[in-house]
């Protein structure tokens, strides 16, 4: 390959320009050509391209977000606009593309490659940590310690009034910022999608930690918990438990900022090294993962599909030492 494309789409996660950096001097070292697609695949479709060398990714390690931007594309999902995105690449000469994103990037790059046959590789850039292939994705740290960094503060103040919090965090599909996050913050309940939630086993816990004197309570939620967000939850159990001032916090989209932590730049540094690697050897329609510390390839259809579950140690864990 001469010259290749990379974009991120999807939400936006910690690490990803990281990973951009990566992917340009890793291309640079092979005397590859490499073009950023700006606002994912509807760059493609817009032929949104910017020359990418060495120098255009200098300081951007350390900054949140990506400079790539992204956006979800309605005209890709139709035939038109992915025969147009196919024109615009091969009249720009890009040969292959390495996608940062999640789910919805993969099912993007599958359907396009099974069209046209455009060489992919995917690099997992989601903080949700839901993809399977991979221990880690790209952003999950930093969206992991915000979270705590966070709940640590609200823990303060819920100590000095005698307060039971609910804290929604991210995690439509999957608790794991929920599980590792209540973990790390001693939370006294986490309430996640995999797991049914029952709203009198949880009142239950609470009242025993009450008899147990403690002076104030951590619920941390996933948004798509079954019973509900956490406003919804905290009113079901206000209604039948009210012995602490009840106060709900959404964290939201601060999960999805910041500047990544040492972890996730080093994972994003190898995620996109070994893209490009394994895009130049022929490699095509995988997402590169990091398991056990060493890089694996998984098919998109594998990585989008399978569930990726929850460590039931740690959900146990969260049992044992929330007494």
């Amino acid at each position: 390959m001469n010259k290749i494309g990379i974009f991120t789409s999807g939400g936006d996660s910690p690490g990803m320009n990281a990973c951009i950096r990566a992917v340009v001097r890793t291309a640079v070292f092979h005397g590859v050509e490499v073009v950023g697609i700006q606002r994912g695949y509807n760059g493609l479709v817009e032929a949104d391209f910017v020359p990418l060398e060495s120098h255009s990714v200098a300081n951007i390690i350390q900054r949140g977000g990506t400079i790539l931007k992204s956006a979800r594309s309605t005209s890709f999902l139709t035939r038109e606009g992915r025969k147009k995105a196919f024109e615009n690449m091969k009249k720009a000469n890009i040969e292959g593309i390495i996608a940062i994103g999640g789910d919805g990037t993969f099912t993007g790059a599958s359907v396009f490659n099974l069209e046209y046959s455009i060489p992919f590789i995917g690099v997992p850039g989601t903080i949700d940590n839901d993809l399977f292939g991979t221990d880690n994705t790209i952003g999950y740290d930093t969206a992991l310690n915000t979270v705590i960094e966070a709940v640590d503060k609200i823990r303060d103040t819920a100590s000095s009034h005698n307060r039971l919090f609910f804290i929604e965090v991210m995690g439509k599909d999957a608790g794991f910022i929920a599980l590792r996050s209540g973990i790390a913050t001693g939370a006294e309940a986490v309430l996640v999608p995999e797991t049914k939630t029952y709203i009198d086993q949880l009142i239950v816990k609470l009242e025993q930690g009450r008899r147990k004197s403690k002076s104030s309570g951590i619920v941390i939620v996933a948004e798509g918990d079954d019973e509900g967000g956490a406003y919804e939850i905290a009113a079901k159990v206000k209604q039948k438990f009210d012995f602490y001032d009840t106060r709900v916090v959404v964290l939201g989209h601060i999960q999805r900022g910041g500047s990544p932590s040492a972890r996730d730049r080093v994972l994003a540094s190898q995620l996109g090294n070994a893209a490009v690697e394994k895009l130049l050897k022929g490699e095509s329609n995988k997402m590169v993962g990091m398991v056990n510390n060493k890089i694996t390839l998984t098919d998109f259809d594998k990585a989008i599909k399978h569930t990726k579950e929850l460590n039931p140690s740690l959900v146990g864990l969260v049992e044992v030492l929330s007494i």
